[in-house]
């Protein structure tokens, strides 16, 4: 399997070819960047044969079979259905789009060609959430609550390895999508009622940098998530799972129960590293001739929730 990295310098291009690099009979073959500099030097890092600034040029080549795209949100869904409209799988990372209608063109492109197309939420694969995930499949757990804290601290235009951004993030579309589609994920169904609040946009990066969500599942079960970029503290997102028999509390790939004993993950998974289980997943599904875990179709139903959240903003 054979596949090009886009967004390769950045911060989750790096975890992205991190953790190819410990699956079997996956090679990177060429990578995308922004910058000249920096993608020819991440490519001489790894020993990456070609590197390039045009992606169109890596779809052209016969040694990719497919595409992972860490690039800006705004252009996730462009470029999704560009690599697929060349032949080549995509997994797209979160969110695949920034709006309802490109969300639904992507799922279409994907329908149309049959490749495969995933949606990078990570959170259906960390341990953590799988282990919740399972209880609940298995009848030994019933959510009755999911309480939520994203919490940055993002007052200018920075990436994750704090360095300058040249796009804008966004607490809806981006961050918010992971715990949306995870709730409903871990119910099974969508969101029957919706509500959202946002504070006032920022002078400068023109977004809201406080927000309030709430969804109540048919089931009854409630997600109350609240995201700022204005934290100055502990930086994350923490998750609390209030069951009907025990509370849990999940840090990306640890678990704990509502009394900090720690819950052992050892047997869900291959590996910790939620980064790594998603890729796995990718290209086993194409191998496989299958639809993966967290396809671009499984996860349109969070894009709608989103959007039914954003109609609930007042500026």
């Amino acid at each position: 399997m054979r596949v090009c990295v886009a967004g390769a310098a950045g911060a989750f291009g790096q975890k992205h070819l991190d953790a190819i690099s410990k699956i079997e009979g996956v090679q990177v073959t060429s990578i995308v960047g922004r910058e000249a500099e920096s993608t020819k030097a991440a490519a001489e890092v790894r020993g990456i044969g070609h590197w390039t600034l045009d992606l169109a040029e890596s779809l052209s080549r016969d040694d990719v079979d497919s595409v992972i795209l860490s690039t800006p949100t705004q252009m996730h869904a462009a470029q999704a259905i560009q690599c697929l409209q060349a032949g080549k799988h995509v997994l797209v990372e979160i969110p695949m789009a920034d709006n309802l209608a490109d969300s639904r063109r992507l799922v279409a492109v994907q329908q149309e060609t049959g490749l495969v197309a995933m949606a990078g939420h990570v959170r259906r694969f960390n341990p953590s959430h799988q282990w919740i995930h399972n209880k609940i499949k298995a009848g030994e757990l019933s959510l009755q609550q999911l309480d939520v804290q994203t919490y940055f601290f993002r007052r200018t235009n920075t990436n994750a390895l704090g360095k300058p951004r040249s796009w804008t993030d966004h607490l809806l579309w981006h961050h918010a999508c992971h715990t949306v589609d995870l709730f409903q994920y871990q119910t099974g169904a969508t969101a029957a009622q919706v509500y959202g609040l946002q504070g006032p946009h920022h002078p400068e990066l023109g977004i809201a940098l406080d927000m309030s969500i709430g969804m109540k599942a048919p089931s009854g079960a409630l997600c109350t998530l609240s995201l700022s970029f204005n934290n100055d503290g502990p930086l994350g997102t923490f998750f609390r799972y209030i069951c009907d028999n025990g509370t849990y509390i999940a840090r990306y790939d640890d678990l704990v129960d509502g009394y900090e004993n720690p819950i052992d993950l050892s047997d869900v998974a291959i590996s910790n590293n939620g980064i790594e289980l998603i890729d796995r997943e990718f290209f086993s599904a194409i191998q496989e001739g299958r639809e993966p875990n967290s396809s671009v179709a499984q996860c349109l139903p969070a894009m709608e929730t989103l959007d039914r959240i954003e109609k609930c903003f007042i500026d």
